[in-house]
């Protein structure tokens, strides 16, 4: 009775374990998808931007508009390319959170997969001892009618 407690609080606490991995791997995957709607909208603001100056090929433009577009357009790459590198750390969090909630899967069913084994074991005893019982009161039976006749 004891070990089968036991194991009831193992599951107990496998279970919550499972729940809070699928929440940390939504919350990773969340962040994932935030970092790289990040991404993706520096990405269209450069583009959209670096259109803005191809569209007007014939103006004329004074050397210091033009080095300051350079500039902005070096530290919105930048900005990528650091956004980049978020969307990679996040990818990251999401593949060890994944890997976490395998492991606590599968610590959760093996802890199952024992509860229902002990289960069986427990019937199968129960079935053995009501048999036996069954087969002393028939032999006890038995005898009587034996000696009785």
């Amino acid at each position: 009775m004891a070990t089968s407690n036991a194991l009831s609080v193992a599951v107990e606490m496998a279970v919550r374990q499972r729940d809070e991995a699928r929440r940390v791997l939504q919350d990773a995957c969340s962040a994932r998808q935030a970092a790289q709607d990040q991404l993706n909208q520096l990405e269209g603001y450069a583009r959209e931007t670096q259109n803005r100056w191809g569209m007007r090929p014939d103006a004329v433009v004074m050397p210091e508009v033009m080095h300051h577009h350079y500039h902005f357009m070096d530290r919105l790459d930048h900005a990528a390319g650091l956004q980049t590198g978020v969307v990679g750390d996040q990818t990251e969090r999401v593949d060890v959170a994944q890997q976490a909630l395998l492991a606590t899967e599968l610590r959760l069913a093996s802890l199952q997969k024992l509860v229902e084994k002990r289960h069986r074991e427990a019937l199968q005893t129960q079935a053995r001892r009501e048999q036996k019982q069954t087969d002393e009161r028939a032999a006890m039976q038995l005898r009587k009618t034996f000696n009785g006749s």
